[in-house]
Parts: structure tokens; sequence; C-alpha cells
């Protein structure tokens, strides 16, 4: 954490009702400058509900969000154009416009809020394509490319204008875990030498963990747990282990695992389905500092995957 950064983000005992039940309920946190800070929890537990009050998409019940430095709840929609310049988002599907090209998709906030060239556009899209690794790919459309590449092209739009903040709703959803890997990396990258300040909405514990400076975990509408990723690790609080263990599952391995299943799927492809069930046997044990697989209680009862794969 930057304690002594500069305040980007400061939520103030937000509540926001849906009729009786609140789905926020005294919410307070703020983020500062080159500061990551993932926000976890259950379905339903107002993840989603709390970004869309800090992007200012939806107005609270009570309390305050102040996006560098500046009130946005009480805001007009002309006013909070002028704050959303200032970060970029990327939407859990995407949200690409199906009648673009992957390069116009990248390039609309270059076209609506910008006065440069075609010629700087273009050189801009391929630019932030390069980075989420779809060099090649400008012109194809939304329909000719996989939901994980999707979600790569929608990052490269919310990096179009070279974001201060940027806003991320299951970055990483849909995507190998190589890809994941990729982004992660992208984030940190950003993070780490643009200073950008980053807030993301996540599930997967594994990539959680390895982006962020601070997390928080929600739960029945209000904050459960919030610290370093050290601090979350090691709560006493049964709820937050119980969500950590059960949502690391299979993302918690160890990088030789994670390579090792990958090319096990990759060269038996044909065979994809049984695996699914093979990986069922594989024996979890929780050691003191991370989980791990014991791959010799695994049971592989076809050995073309033991001769298919390098790793064995």
């Amino acid at each position: 954490m930057n304690a002594n950064g500069e305040t980007i983000i400061e939520v103030g005992h937000l509540v926001r009702k849906f009729g009786d039940r609140a789905v926020l309920d005294d919410i307070s946190f703020n983020v500062h400058r080159g500061d990551t800070l993932v926000i976890m929890g259950g379905s339903g537990c107002g993840k989603s509900t709390l970004l869309r009050h800090m992007i200012g998409s939806m107005k609270p019940t009570s309390g305050s969000v102040k996006l560098f430095g500046e009130e946005v709840t009480g805001m007009s929609e002309r006013e909070i154009e002028r704050v959303r310049l200032r970060f970029g988002m990327l939407f859990q599907s995407g949200a690409l416009l199906a009648s673009l090209t992957v390069g116009e998709n990248v390039a609309l906030p270059l076209l609506q809020h910008t006065d440069k060239s075609p010629d700087q556009i273009e050189e801009i899209v391929k630019q932030k394509l390069q980075m989420v690794g779809l060099t090649g790919f400008e012109d194809l459309r939304p329909d000719e490319i996989s939901g994980g590449m999707k979600k790569r092209v929608g990052l490269a739009r919310a990096l179009a204008l070279d974001p201060e903040l940027l806003f991320s709703d299951e970055p990483t959803s849909g995507l190998d875990p190589i890809m994941t890997a990729v982004v992660d990396e992208l984030t940190l990258s950003l993070t780490k030498g643009t200073h950008m300040t980053a807030v993301v909405v996540s599930h997967d514990m594994t990539s959680a963990f390895r982006i962020a400076t601070r997390m928080i975990m929600l739960g029945h509408g209000s904050i459960v747990a919030q610290g370093t990723p050290d601090e979350i690790r090691n709560s006493p609080n049964p709820e937050v282990q119980q969500f950590i263990q059960l949502g690391i599952g299979i993302h918690a391995l160890s990088r030789r695992d994670h390579d090792l299943i990958h090319v096990i799927v990759l060269r038996n492809f044909s065979e994809r389905r049984s695996v699914g069930r093979y990986l069922k046997e594989i024996i979890k044990t929780r050691t003191r500092d991370n989980w791990r697989l014991d791959w010799s209680r695994c049971r592989l009862r076809n050995d073309s995957y033991r001769r298919g794969c390098r790793c064995w």
C-alpha cells in the first residue's frame, strides 16, 4: 500500500438499498496511486454494485465516492464524463461493438475524445493490441474471435487513452492460465512502471494474490476483511479462509502443476473430456504456506497422457 501516496479513490460510508435490502452497507476504504485493489467475495455480495458506484453509473442511497478528489455521487452525466476520461473500464464480457472490427473497437475512445490523426490512431491501436497479445487481429470482427480474445480487446480499448486508473470486472475469466498470467503481468507492469492505479473485481484467487497490493472481501453487503494480501491470507476469520481455500481450487496449483495440466489438455485435445475425470482424482493437500498437488495419489488410467506429456 502506498500510504503516503496521493489518494485516487475515497469511498466513505457507502450505502445502497433496493427496497429494504442493503446491498452495500457502510462501505469505506481508500485507494492510493499505484495501488492494485482486488475486490472479492461470493456471488451477490455487492462487488459489481460497488464497482458501478465507483465509475458513477449508479447513485448511492447515502455515502460518498470521490475520484481524484472530486465527489462523483452528485455529478450530472456531463460532469462525470469529464472524470471518466481519466480512467478506463474493462467490462466482464468485453462489451465490444459487433458492427466494428477489433481495431475500430480499440480506436473508438481515441476517435471520440482526441483530435489525433488517422495514422496516429492506427499506430496506437497496434501498440495496445500488441500489449495484450493480439498483433494482426485489427481487421477481424468480434464474432470471429474467441471469448478470451474479446476480453483482451476490451482491455486494449480500456488502455487506449493511457488512463491513470483502470477498473476491471473479472479480467481473467474465460482466459487460459497462460493468458491469465499475461494479463496479470500487464497489470503489474502498468501499476509499477507508470504508477497507474487499478481496481479489480475477481474470483480468481491465484490472479488476485499475484497482482494485489490491497484486498477487500465483501460479504452480506459489508466488508468482511481488508488489508494486504498477507493480511488476508493469514486472516483468522473463518469466512475469509473458507473463501480463499474454496476459491483457490485448481487455480492455486504451483507453476509446474499449471504447466503440466495445460500440456496434458493441449496434447490430448481429442480426449479433453476425459481429462476432467482424471483431474478430479487429484488429492489436494494443504501445506503451511500454500496448496500443492500430490501427484503420487493421482490415478491417470490412460498411459497415453504420460507418453504425450514431456513433464512426466
